[in-house]
């Protein structure tokens, strides 16, 4: 896998088009990064823009973009909602895909100290990069904001780590950091009053509120520092204010680990904060892009709670997510424009065909798609068949006791069923690898030792993707048993139909492998135990299938 490195750089500047525009232009201009999402606020007057790609390349991106905003925005003028320091305010490095949080650290300090030297523009790190534990917070490091920024720099404890002590009026000071990803969520409330959104901030975010005596008065510790009560959520960080665009009040939140505490988290504990004073969450807004795992955790804590199934398929848990969280309620939320792993890239070719446009595509005098893909459609047709029966029990009086065990297994079974979708394309790709390397020229021995090295490569690929398409096939066996056992009784013919469409899945992915294998020249003790594997898994599903006809017949 490449490394994926996303880059969520914030510009002062969120009302003039036309310098949204010569930013994002700048950035876009460098290969290899990929502008994902510009999202300007007019209220806030900045614009949140999400770029990703490989590391160097969303680097010089942010470069690029930096330097551009520092010569078309002018901070002396800026007002807005937000906090802000800087023309670039902050520019955080999140790991995606094959990057660790080291390797974002490494990231932004480079990128610090480009700016810094070729910019002349102060340069905070923060998060994951900050040079010293206090300035990790990024509140503290942006404490002041642009305005105290002049008489911050001419203090040394807040000497930048790049860049010069000097204030620079126009670009200000930029905070570069390296973090896990951040969502930035809002919460909408039925009314304009700030006092209450910061009321109900005040009392979910995790920095909590000042702690005050049975006097009224704040309680202080010995330093004469008042004393917080803590909120309700970790890992929160939130204010209230007014959007006057909107016409309503809401609570600004920044989730910064989202595992701990995800958008539905906040969500409901706004709406109880909210009601006890009198108040309404009306809806909700994601700001920028949200990884599909967010969206996922929401919409199962829902379904759950409505006792429905969280076995559905993906885009209906996500569905779910959308409508109860209300996140179309000012905006449209369209999932393929806004979950950042759909804008990376959805399926491919033939997974995104109609079944008559495949059978026909296979039924060709094209060589691909072959046997490897039709045995990923029967493994995900099994699946699929195992997981509808779990979904046709959950929720049917009289069955209760099977309601957790079958919601546990339709939600495996989607996983598999979108892993088998998954490698539809992938073994018709390891094919075309194959011929390509097939058809590399060989007239010299240079030519020939790499035509040989690519074809062992890429045999090897055609070899392990109907590899782990067979691998998957004893857990879809496995539930198909547990469903007929469990499940709603009406939908045991489906169970068992699953059962079957697995052995032609385990058998037709065999096929592929010893065929691939027959003339593969790498590693013989590697192909030995594959071979010998592979064997096993058939037989062992074979069994196992056996088991569960069995089973259907003595039922009927």
């Amino acid at each position: 896998m490449s490394k994926i490195v996303e880059c969520v750089p914030n510009f002062s500047e969120g009302r003039d088009q036309a310098v949204i525009d010569q930013i994002t232009r700048a950035m876009d201009a460098v290969d290899g990064a990929t502008i994902l999402d510009v999202d300007p606020g007019g209220a806030t007057n900045r614009t949140v823009v999400t770029v990703v790609g490989e590391p160097d390349a969303v680097g010089a991106a942010a470069f690029e973009g930096i330097k551009a905003a520092s010569e078309l925005i002018d901070m002396s003028r800026h007002s807005g909602e937000h906090a802000r320091q800087g023309a670039t305010d902050v520019c955080p490095f999140v790991p995606v895909a094959d990057m660790t949080m080291d390797e974002c650290v490494a990231l932004a300090r480079k990128l610090g100290e480009r700016v810094g030297s070729e910019l002349g523009i102060p340069i905070y790190l923060y998060e994951a990069a900050a040079s010293r534990p206090e300035r990790q917070n990024l509140a503290k490091v942006r404490a002041g904001e642009y305005e105290g920024l002049a008489r911050k720099l001419q203090d040394p404890e807040w000497a930048p780590d790049f860049g010069p002590a000097t204030f620079n009026a126009r670009a200000g000071a930029t905070a570069i950091g390296a973090r896990k990803f951040l969502i930035a969520y809002n919460v909408n409330l039925n009314t304009r009053d700030r006092r209450i959104a910061t009321e109900v901030a005040l009392e979910v975010r995790e920095q909590g509120r000042n702690l005050r005596g049975a006097d009224g008065k704040f309680v202080r510790d010995e330093n004469g520092v008042p004393i917080k009560r803590p909120g309700r959520l970790r890992h929160l960080k939130a204010v209230g204010w007014v959007i006057e665009e909107y016409h309503r009040a809401q609570i600004s939140c920044n989730l910064t680990d989202y595992e701990v505490s995800n958008v539905h988290d906040v969500f409901d504990a706004c709406e109880e904060e909210a009601l006890k004073i009198g108040a309404r969450v009306t809806g909700s807004e994601l700001v920028g892009l949200v990884p599909k795992d967010a969206m996922l955790r929401a919409g199962r804590h829902y379904l759950g709670r409505m006792g429905r199934s969280t076995g559905i398929p993906e885009a209906q848990i996500i569905e779910t997510a959308v409508q109860s969280l209300g996140l179309a309620e000012i905006t449209p939320f369209d999932p393929r424009e806004r979950i950042i792993e759909y804008r990376l890239g959805g399926g491919g070719d033939l997974v995104q065909r109609t079944v008559a446009g495949f059978i026909d595509e296979t039924s060709s005098d094209s060589p691909a798609p072959g046997g490897g893909s039709v045995a990923a459609i029967c493994g995900s047709l099994g699946a699929a068949l195992c997981a509808m029966v779990g979904n046709l029990t959950v929720g049917k009086r009289g069955m209760e006791d099977a309601w957790a065990p079958c919601d546990q297994g339709a939600a495996r079974c989607q996983e598999l069923k979108d892993a088998f979708l998954a490698d539809i394309d992938a073994d018709t790709c390891a094919f075309n690898d194959l011929m390509a390397a097939f058809r590399l020229k060989a007239k010299t021995p240079d030519e020939e030792a790499a035509k040989k090295t690519a074809v062992i490569l890429a045999t090897k690929g055609a070899i392990q993707v109907p590899f782990r398409v067979l691998e998957r096939t004893p857990a879809v066996i496995e539930v198909a048993m547990e469903m007929l056992i469990l499940g709603n009784p009406n939908a045991a013919s489906d169970a068992a139909t699953g059962a079957s469409c697995a052995v032609a899945c385990a058998e037709g992915a065999l096929f592929n492998v010893l065929t691939n294998m027959k003339d593969f020249e790498g590693d013989p003790a590697w192909a030995d135990d594959v071979r010998t594997r592979a064997l096993g898994i058939v037989e062992e599903v074979r069994v196992a299938a056996r088991r569960v006809a069995d089973a259907f017949i003595e039922r009927t």
